[in-house]
């Protein structure tokens, strides 16, 4: 196949997976917003625990999406944790969601390669993050995409895979380093839900600008390594 061929199949795929993202996305906040409305703040969270452990699964199910779709912000669905659970249970959710679909995807990322990862990550993405496999301080690396906020650490999972790391060690080291993205996320949904409005407000308004300097140090980091990597092949 190729380039051209292969360049227009993957922006139709990419277009058309993107384009139902947004449809149901758009669809649920829709249907979801007319039902919140009908509920006060504090009757909105009494409702959502009134189910008890079926909320939790509700919960986790949606995390999981969340992750294995990796294109949905996973700090919106954090927050919401937060505001409904509270930010200890509400942290272990996101936790033990995070950790069924990081498994799932690494999984299916071992065994179908790189035509998976694909789809959600351009092969020219997927050629600048080659530097992983060789690079001497690859667990480092990892631990500090994820750690950093702003980075696509939902999609970073798809290529993790492709790489010859355990999957114990990856998990091990995604999950520590998402630590304080997680628990800003759902002590900011928490503070929302107590009505806490501008401790919240700071804190997203803090999370926000750590994210773009996080982001824009991410962007000048990946293109230095790519250079030296294309530099050490040829």
């Amino acid at each position: 196949m190729d380039d051209t061929h292969y360049n227009r199949k993957r922006k139709l795929l990419a277009g058309i997976s993107v384009a139902v993202v947004v449809i149901l996305v758009l669809l649920v906040t829709w249907f979801l917003w007319r039902w919140f409305a009908s509920f006060s703040k504090e009757g909105l969270r009494d409702y959502i625990r009134s189910f008890g452990a079926a909320s939790w699964l509700v919960f986790l199910g949606l995390q999981f999406l969340q992750v294995f779709i990796a294109l949905i912000p996973g700090e919106l669905l954090e927050s919401v944790a937060g505001f409904a659970f509270g930010p200890v249970i509400g942290t272990l959710l996101c936790y033990v969601g995070i950790t069924l679909a990081s498994t799932l995807v690494f999984q299916l990322t071992r065994r179908f390669g790189v035509k998976l990862v694909e789809i959600f990550i351009s092969r020219e993405k997927i050629n600048q993050l080659k530097f992983l496999n060789t690079d001497k301080k690859r667990n480092f690396l990892i631990f500090l995409i994820f750690f950093v906020p702003g980075t696509p650490k939902d999609l970073l999972t798809y290529f993790v895979g492709l790489t010859e790391i355990r999957l114990t060690t990856f998990l091990l080291i995604s999950l520590i380093a998402r630590i304080p993205s997680v628990i800003s996320s759902t002590f900011g949904g928490h503070l929302l839900g107590e009505g806490d409005y501008l401790s919240a407000v700071i804190l997203y308004g803090a999370t926000a600008v750590i994210g773009l300097i996080g982001m824009a140090g991410y962007n000048a980091w990946m293109k230095k390594k790519e250079k030296n990597y294309r530099i050490n092949i040829n």
